[in-house]
């Protein structure tokens, strides 16, 4: 199940507006250059828009995701013809043969469940060409990004052109790590609706991802440090052995 901010129509048509800098998508683009990458899985693809810088590039992507109010705004984005959307998990994707897999932003962290996780890896694994890679990025738990996710830290308002001004902010609910529970809040002046979306993200040790990556056949290449959270978040790459 999506949360209420990627399923909802009304908060997925202004997930972006929202959130314009997508500056940390930059490491993901340079990675898939870097790595020659003819054919990406995008797993939790959202709104597109890592998927569709990558096909801007010629790249053939796959964008996968499980809440269908986020694949509509996908879809309806300026050359979204170019990439093959699937509603769905990581599970939904066929044997693509992939150059790389991807898990931008909180992706990861929002699979949760074990069994969920372990799928997931298995699935990339499976779509990946011997010799493909994944790629993806968990926020360090020793540096408690939870402490600013309260509405003194968070709130803003925004005037969106087509929808008016809308206010929104989180509020942290519980801690018990490695879960991490909180809500975000949207108010629409328009009408006064006022709409939630709790979350759950799972900060995961270094060293457990680096065991679950192994147990699932990949060879951990590198763990580099997210450029737009120095000393904050883990990008991990790692890859399906075997040549083609």
């Amino acid at each position: 199940m999506a949360d209420e901010v990627f399923a909802n129509e009304r908060l997925a048509a202004v997930y972006d507006p929202l959130d314009p800098d997508r500056s940390d998508l930059d490491a993901y683009v340079a990675i898939a250059a870097g790595l020659g990458a003819r054919r990406v899985l995008d797993i939790g693809c959202g709104t597109g828009t890592f998927a569709l810088m990558l096909a801007e590039r010629g790249i053939e992507v796959t964008g996968v995701d499980p809440a269908v109010a986020s694949l509509d705004v996908a879809r309806g984005k300026p050359g979204a013809g170019k990439v093959t959307w699937i509603h769905g998990d990581a599970t939904a994707a066929p044997p693509l043969r992939a150059d790389l897999a991807t898990m931008t932003a909180n992706v990861a962290q929002a699979i949760v469940e074990p069994g969920d996780w372990h799928a997931t890896l298995s699935a990339a694994h499976d779509a990946l060409r011997p010799g493909g890679h994944l790629v993806f990025e968990t926020r360090v738990p020793a540096r408690r990004a939870w402490e600013t996710w309260n509405k003194v830290d968070s709130y803003h308002v925004d005037d969106i052109p087509g929808v008016g001004r809308v206010e929104t902010w989180y509020d942290l609910l519980d801690v018990s790590l490695p879960l991490v529970t909180f809500r975000g809040t949207w108010i629409f002046a328009s009408d006064g609706a006022v709409l939630t979306s709790d979350s759950t993200l799972r900060f995961r040790e270094r060293d457990e991802v680096e065991a679950d990556l192994a147990a699932h056949g990949y060879v951990l290449r590198e763990i580099r440090d997210a450029p737009d959270r120095p000393g904050r978040e883990y990008v991990f790459l790692a890859t399906r052995p075997g040549e083609e």
